[in-house]
């Protein structure tokens, strides 16, 4: 099995890229570019992740930066700012849905898992005072959705993530163009996974069940779409459509982190070992199984690389790639965990 066999989630190689400030966004090789700064979206995913990492010994810290960066690029009312220099400086760019939405997501998500009560508040906090965000872009819907599910599992009776998953549930309306292209975009693009795993999440808390068993058969039609000869053959930074075939580079390993995240989800709701067997497919991406069949990782640094491309992979170990990896790993290590108990527990 993968899972005795892939490295353990760490964040050590996250927290050298992250200085008082924040994570920084880009790297060359292995060297940070303070030149090009900060962004919030990745603030927010690393928010999550330490969260859920809490036992990692660079965690509270890592949480600590990547919720102060999320509070001082908080705009009143529900947005946020993108991107601040490595001077300090914030950016021209407007004020973002997608960072909006993962922001929403990591706040959500501290909310309900990190064990330091301090920390927990001030997310609450930011959380509340943005919840009023609403969008069209699924993508920006879809994280924000998420952060607001992990909220009520703690917090069952926040009006803000209970009206933010309503919007969810109308906005997140799954249905494709016909059986051939049942997905409800015409073209794959970034993250996929999390679309249908967003609208299950909701679906679950909601108890609306033929929203999950459609946000299921999205996921599956997915999974299958994406699967090359036994191996993830994921949708490539360009995106693809019907007529688009694998294998297709430069596939990122956001992908790989979203399937990883959505079938666990799904795992955690039906209890078939074969959402199981899927993250394990999707770590294994990382560790060689893919279409040029060489790792997506740094075994020295712990950083995830930046792509896999037709000839190799572009070495650049940037945060969003990074936290992909570690990510990926903790799924993977949750669900092996899962997985043993349902299957000792069956005997």
């Amino acid at each position: 099995m993968i899972g005795s066999t892939a490295p353990p989630p760490s964040l050590r190689y996250v927290a050298e890229l992250t200085d008082s400030n924040g994570i920084f966004e880009h790297v060359r090789l292995g060297r940070p570019r303070r030149e090009n700064g900060y962004c919030t979206d990745d603030a927010g995913r690393l928010l999550a992740l330490a969260s859920r990492l809490s036992s990692d010994p660079d965690a509270l810290r890592l949480a600590d930066v990547a919720l102060g960066f999320l509070e001082r690029a908080h705009l009143d009312g529900a947005g946020f700012r993108l991107r601040q220099s490595g001077d300090g400086a914030w950016t021209d760019d407007g004020p973002s849905d997608d960072a909006t939405g993962r922001a929403l997501f990591g706040l959500g998500t501290a909310v309900a898992w990190a064990p330091w009560t301090d920390l927990r508040e001030r997310a609450l906090a930011l959380f509340d005072d943005a919840s009023s965000f609403r969008s069209h872009h699924l993508r920006a819907v879809a994280y924000a959705a998420l952060g607001a599910v992990e909220l009520v599992s703690a917090k069952p009776a926040n009006a803000g993530a209970r009206h933010l998953m309503v919007e969810a549930s109308l906005r997140l309306n799954l249905t494709g163009a016909n059986d051939s292209w049942p997905w409800p975009e015409s073209r794959l693009s970034y993250a996929n996974a999390l679309l249908p795993e967003a609208s299950l999440s909701v679906a679950i808390v909601m108890g609306d069940q033929p929203r999950a068993a459609d946000a299921l058969h999205q996921l599956r039609w997915l999974v299958e779409r994406e699967t090359l000869d036994g191996h993830f053959s994921f949708t490539p930074v360009s995106g693809g459509d019907a007529s688009a075939s694998p294998p297709m580079f430069d596939q990122q390993p956001i992908e790989a982190w979203a399937m990883a995240d959505a079938c666990a989800r799904a795992f955690a709701y039906t209890h078939d070992l074969r959402w199981a067997q899927v993250v394990q497919r999707a770590a294994a991406w990382f560790l060689g199984d893919n279409d040029v069949g060489v790792a997506v990782f740094d075994p020295v640094t712990g950083g995830g690389f930046d792509g896999l491309e037709a000839t190799g992979v572009n070495r650049n170990e940037g945060a969003e790639s990074s936290l992909a990896f570690v990510g990926t790993m903790l799924r993977l290590r949750e669900v092996t965990s899962q997985a043993a108990a349902s299957s000792a527990s069956s005997k």
